[in-house]
Parts: C-alpha cells; sequence; structure tokens
C-alpha cells in the first residue's frame, strides 16, 4: 500500500536532520567547499540583494530567491546544498549501476526515482507555501507534483542516456544566486 504524500513528509520532516548527518559523513560531495561558514551572518550578508530591484531572470524560481530575507536565502542556500550532496549520490550510484553491467534505461529509470525522492526530501525542510508553489509547477508542467517522469524524460531527450546526465543536473541559475559552483 503506497504511503500518503503529505505522511511521507511528515516522516522526512523528522528524519531531516539525521538523513542531512548521515548524508554528509557517507559522501564526500563536490560540493563540500561550499558549506556555509560557522558564522552564519558571514553567509547572510554574502546572499544579500536589493528585493526592490525588478527581476530580469526568465527562472521564477531566481525571482523568488531574490526576493528573500537573508536569512531565508542563508536557510534555503542549505537546502540546496543538502539537495546537491544527493545529487552527488546519485551519480555514485549510476557508476555502481553501470560496473554491475545495467543497462542505461535501468539507469535512468533508478535515477529519475531518486532525483524526485532527493526533492521530497529536500522540500521537507521548506516553507508549506514553497512546497505548494513548487508542487503546483510541476504538476501543471509534468502532471507529477515531484516532476517528470523517466518515460517523459526519454520523450523529452530520445535517449536514456540523456535522462542519465539530465537526471544528476542541477539548475544553474540557481545554483549561481545562491552562491554555489554550477554543476554540469
Amino acid at each position: 500500500m503506497p504511503v500518503p504524500p503529505f505522511l511521507r513528509r511528515l516522516v522526512v520532516l523528522a528524519l531531516l536532520p539525521l538523513l542531512t548527518a548521515l548524508v554528509g559523513a557517507l559522501l564526500t560531495p563536490a560540493h563540500a567547499d561550499t558549506a556555509l561558514p560557522a558564522d552564519r551572518s558571514a553567509a547572510v550578508s554574502a546572499l544579500s540583494t536589493t528585493a526592490d530591484e525588478p527581476c530580469t531572470s526568465p527562472e521564477p524560481v531566481v525571482c523568488a530567491i531574490r526576493k528573500m530575507t537573508p536569512e531565508q536565502r542563508a536557510e534555503a542556500r542549505e537546502i540546496r546544498i543538502r539537495y546537491l550532496q544527493l545529487l552527488d549520490h546519485m551519480e555514485d550510484v549510476a557508476d555502481e549501476m553501470r560496473a554491475e553491467g545495467r543497462s542505461d534505461e535501468e539507469i535512468a529509470r533508478r535515477l529519475v526515482d531518486m532525483r524526485n525522492e532527493a526533492k521530497d526530501i529536500t522540500r521537507a525542510g521548506m516553507s508549506p507555501e514553497a512546497v505548494k508553489e513548487l508542487e503546483a509547477r510541476n504538476m501543471k508542467k509534468y502532471g507529477n507534483p515531484l516532476g517528470p517522469t523517466a518515460d517523459q524524460q526519454f520523450a523529452r531527450y530520445g535517449s536514456w542516456a540523456a535522462v542519465i546526465a539530465a537526471a544528476t543536473r542541477s539548475s544553474a541559475a540557481v545554483d549561481q544566486e545562491l552562491g554555489l559552483e554550477r554543476r554540469r
């Protein structure tokens, strides 16, 4: 019997600190150098922008980030770092599956599922309003609150290898807005 999304989020929210610590302990992420400094105020000031400036980005998420308070931006950055760590783990899983001789389709399907799980885990640390906005966008675009299915990605990219590459890619615009290193 499938677990209702609200119950899954509640459990994940309760376990988020443990999951974050576990992921951090198990992985040596490529984004380790992007962690917030011990002095949180330095990170907050580094992420500050003027919210009164008109947003020229074509990315609605970037415009939303620009409207955040410095504290909200710092929190969004921490959440994004956790998300990028999960994407790094996905690359490890793909490498392991390749070593086992799995097909590109098997790998792609697993990674798309993992990416959607990573979104769900990450969103557990977000405000209900932000989650609602992201889910509404995905429902409109993909018919799924977490994002596209593997089959939708295959239809978009035309090959399972391209789906694999897309599954571990992050939004460069969002990463840059939060002061993080761009992923492929």
